[in-house]
């Protein structure tokens, strides 16, 4: 990939298969690397700023290593009614929670950080996506559950897999953002750093 400089590497700031699965449709060489960051929220932090605040510093983890490299960084957190929605990592909490969102609609944030880190500069953007939920009963919260193990998706769901059965409807302005990766988005930010997608 060219920028305005010189070839700079291109790398995904992630361990998720589906933001890797998005960042191939824009037909473009990358890399990925895994940063370790701690996510828990601060106190007080609100949903929307723990997003933003997390794909930044995921993007920085990054750089550490590839300092000369344009980095891609994002976090997803869902909210409803005021409670942010973590990730369940088990069965137990993936039920409760697929009970607690049943019938509500969930905002899901999902934030994007492009860092350059030859240069410094940070572009974010946070792409909400409104998700309306089924009213499930408790038996189809068990198969659904039986069938995918959704335990590091916020809300329990995987809309980019079987997930989808259990929404009714949703709205947002990239359809890629709920699935983690805003690609809409994306393409301005690569834009902004000299680098074409078409």
């Amino acid at each position: 990939m060219k920028t305005q400089q010189t070839a700079q590497r291109l790398i995904l700031g992630s361990s998720s298969i589906y933001r890797h699965e998005l960042l191939k449709r824009l037909q473009i060489p990358f890399e990925v690397f895994s940063p370790e960051i701690d996510e828990t929220p601060l106190i007080d932090e609100i949903p929307e700023a723990t997003a933003l605040r997390l794909a930044a510093a995921k993007t920085r983890a990054v750089a550490v290593t590839y300092p000369d490299a344009l980095i891609i960084g994002a976090d997803q957190v869902a909210v409803l009614e005021g409670i942010q929605l973590g990730k369940p990592l088990n069965r137990i909490n993936a039920s409760r929670q697929l009970q607690f969102i049943r019938g509500k609609e969930v905002v899901f944030h999902t934030a994007l950080s492009l860092f350059n880190a030859r240069n410094g500069n940070m572009q974010t953007r946070l792409i909400p996506s409104h998700v309306k939920f089924r009213q499930l009963s408790d038996q189809q919260i068990d198969n659904y559950l039986d069938k995918e193990q959704p335990y590091h998706c916020a809300g329990s769901a995987k809309a980019e897999g079987l997930g989808i059965a259990l929404i009714e409807r949703m709205a947002s302005d990239d359809p890629s953002a709920l699935i983690g990766l805003p690609l809409i988005a994306l393409v301005e930010m690569l834009a902004n750093e000299g680098a074409r997608i078409v």
